[in-house]
Order: C-alpha cells, then sequence, then structure tokens
C-alpha cells in the first residue's frame, strides 16, 4: 500500500506564530516514529508571517532550528505577488496536517482554502473552525445547546470608541450586570492575548480600550471562583472525550505569560474530581464539540465551582496547542493513546471525513 502524503502546514499570520512551530516539531517527530514511518511521508509547509508559503529545504530549516524566518527584504509589491504562488510541490499533498493557531489558522480561513483544494485536512471544517474562533458566536452556540455559561456580555467597538456619553453609559451596564472582577476580551484572538482581568471602573475603560484595538467584537465576562479543568476530544460523527485535567498557576490569571513561560503552570493529569463531576464534563465537551459542528479535535475549557459543584463551559479551542507538553496530547496520553497514534489517528479521521 503506497504512502500517504502529509502536507505538515505551520507558522501563519498570527500572533501564535511560535507556538505553531512549537506544535509542527512535536507533530514532525511523531510522524518519525516507526510505526507512523511505514504508512506516512512528511512534506512540511511554512507559512511565513507576511504570508509566503515556502517548502522543502527552507521549511524543514524552520522545522529543525525552531526559528521563524526573518521579514523577506523585497519590495511590498513583490510580497504582494507570492502570497498568491503556493509552491508546486503542494500539488503532491494527500492530506493536509494545517497545525495553525490563532486568526488565518484556526478560524476557518486556512480551511476554506483547503476546501477549495478539495483535499483532506486534518481538524474542523471551516464552520466549526469559525464558530470555535469567534467567542460570541460559540457562547451562542453553547447557550442553544442548553450547556451552562457563566454570565458575558457583547461589545462592539463602535460602543468603547464613541463618544463621551455613550462610552460611560457602556461601563454602567457591565458593572451592573456582571460586577467585578470581570474579564474583557477579544472575540477573535487565542492564546489569551489582549485579555484582562479588571476590578475597578478604570481598569475596565482601560481593558475595554485594549481589547477593542485587537478586534471590532469583544465580550465581557464575570468573574467566578473556580477551578479550572479542560477535556479533550477526538472524532468525528461519534466523538469520545478524554480523562479530565485541571491547570493551577499563582499569577492572577491564565494570561499568555502564564501559559508559554515554562514553570509558571502547572497539569494535573487526572484533575482530582468526583468520578459524577468527570463525567459530566466529558458529556458536556461531546456536546460543545457537536454544538460549534466540530471535528477531528478540539479542546474543551470549564469552570468548576467546587463550593457549588456547578459546571461552567468557558470555550472550545478546535486547534489546540500540540506540543509534547500541551494539554490536549498529554489527555490522551492520559486516556491510553500516545503521540504518535494520535496523529496517526488524526490523519485517518480527516480522511474518513472527507470521503
Amino acid at each position: 500500500m503506497a504512502k500517504q502524503r502529509v502536507g505538515l502546514l505551520f507558522g501563519g499570520c498570527s500572533g501564535e506564530h511560535e507556538v505553531s512551530i512549537a506544535s509542527a516539531r512535536a507533530i514532525a517527530r511523531a510522524f518519525s516514529e516507526a510505526a507512523n514511518q511505514s504508512m506516512y511521508d512528511l512534506l512540511p509547509f511554512y507559512i511565513q508571517k507576511d504570508g509566503q508559503w515556502h517548502d522543502g529545504e527552507t521549511a524543514q530549516q524552520v522545522l529543525t532550528s525552531g526559528q521563524p524566518l526573518l521579514p523577506n527584504p523585497v519590495a511590498a509589491d513583490a510580497r504582494l505577488l507570492n502570497r498568491w504562488v503556493f509552491p508546486s510541490t503542494s500539488a503532491d499533498v494527500d492530506v493536509w496536517f494545517p497545525i495553525l493557531h490563532g486568526p488565518n489558522g484556526e478560524d476557518g480561513t486556512i480551511q476554506g482554502l483547503l476546501k477549495l483544494m478539495q483535499v483532506p485536512y486534518v481538524g474542523s471544517g471551516v464552520l466549526g473552525s469559525a464558530i470555535g474562533m469567534d467567542k460570541l458566536a460559540m457562547k451562542m452556540a453553547f447557550a442553544q445547546a442548553n450547556l451552562p455559561q457563566v454570565k458575558y456580555l457583547g461589545i462592539n467597538r463602535s460602543q468603547v470608541w464613541s463618544n463621551p456619553c455613550i462610552h460611560p453609559k457602556l461601563c454602567d451596564t457591565i458593572e451592573a450586570t456582571l460586577g467585578y472582577p470581570c474579564f474583557v476580551k477579544p472575540a477573535n484572538l487565542g492564546s489569551s492575548v489582549g485579555i484582562a482581568k479588571v476590578r475597578t471602573r478604570e481598569q475596565l475603560e482601560a481593558a475595554l480600550d485594549s481589547a477593542a484595538s485587537y478586534d471590532r467584537r469583544l465580550i465581557v465576562e464575570a468573574g467566578v471562583v473556580a477551578r479550572e479543568v479542560e477535556c479533550s476530544v477526538l472524532g468525528n460523527e461519534q466523538p469520545q472525550a478524554s480523562v479530565v485535567g485541571e491547570i493551577t498557576y499563582q499569577s492572577d490569571f491564565y494570561d499568555y505569560e502564564t501559559k508559554y513561560t515554562e514553570g509558571r503552570a502547572d497539569l494535573i493529569i487526572p484533575a482530582s474530581l468526583p468520578e459524577s463531576v468527570a463525567a459530566k464534563i466529558r458529556a458536556m465537551a461531546i456536546d460543545a464539540f457537536i454544538a460549534i459542528d466540530a471535528s477531528g479535535l478540539a479542546r474543551v475549557d470549564f469552570f468548576y465551582v467546587e463550593s457549588t459543584g456547578d459546571i461552567f463551559i468557558n470555550e472550545i479551542n478546535t486547534m489546540p496547542g500540540f506540543t509534547a507538553t500541551s494539554m490536549y496530547p498529554q489527555l490522551w496520553a492520559a486516556s491510553g493513546i500516545t503521540f504518535a497514534a494520535l496523529v496517526d489517528r488524526l490523519v485517518q479521521l480527516a480522511l474518513e471525513r472527507h470521503s
């Protein structure tokens, strides 16, 4: 049987470019293991921060070094033209593995391109990716599926950057509806970028202004004293849920620095939870996966309020971090699926969905 040629697509035009490279390196190592080597040939494709695609030695160099390419000092019009020129070897790919995080990677944009190319690819389609990226659309889908959530308000940038009469009324509404502390977030960024925890009117005004600089759609959520737990989902039509893990940290909240600085956070797998609670979280994770029409993989994050027993869904991530130390593969390792077996299963799920 001929080997499947897997196009490992990484890098991308988002603030999570370096995270994507780290995920791609771990996935490449998994494909180099004997069981996968006999079934797959890996073809790396690197998208530079300016949007240019690279294959062959250049892509392999980034994969090997773990360092992104420096901006190409060519004219702006030449860079624009090059964005539409894909490497000729892209036609050799049988199935794509897009490990792109954040905007332009897990928001339906690259998924739409791959769909136009009429080739199978790992992960959710255009709809699931787009809903999973936009926190407001996501919360609407969760509400429709009767999944419990903390109180929140959706806000447009125009309300924040408005005249001096409207902005104070907006802050009044947030204070009256949600109170303090609360979280201000851009709707369409991952990895805690642009998120702030606020406790005062002054902090709220600054956080709204900051979040509006990242996105025209914002969300403000009520703070809750809870344990942060996560569950991984794998599958297409009949998704399965992993064991539940927990994140602990000393910082005020799970911000970007805490998330990506070694030693700032601890992953507890499996989480020390009553089995009834863990079972409910796993069931809710699958319900969330189905609610946004996800496929392949997703990580679903929850708040568990131990004092009351309440479980609130926080968000779903349709292309979670995929390094050897990331929560998604670690949860599956604790559930009996090794990293190498996991990437094989994801490729097979992509082929299954395409057929």
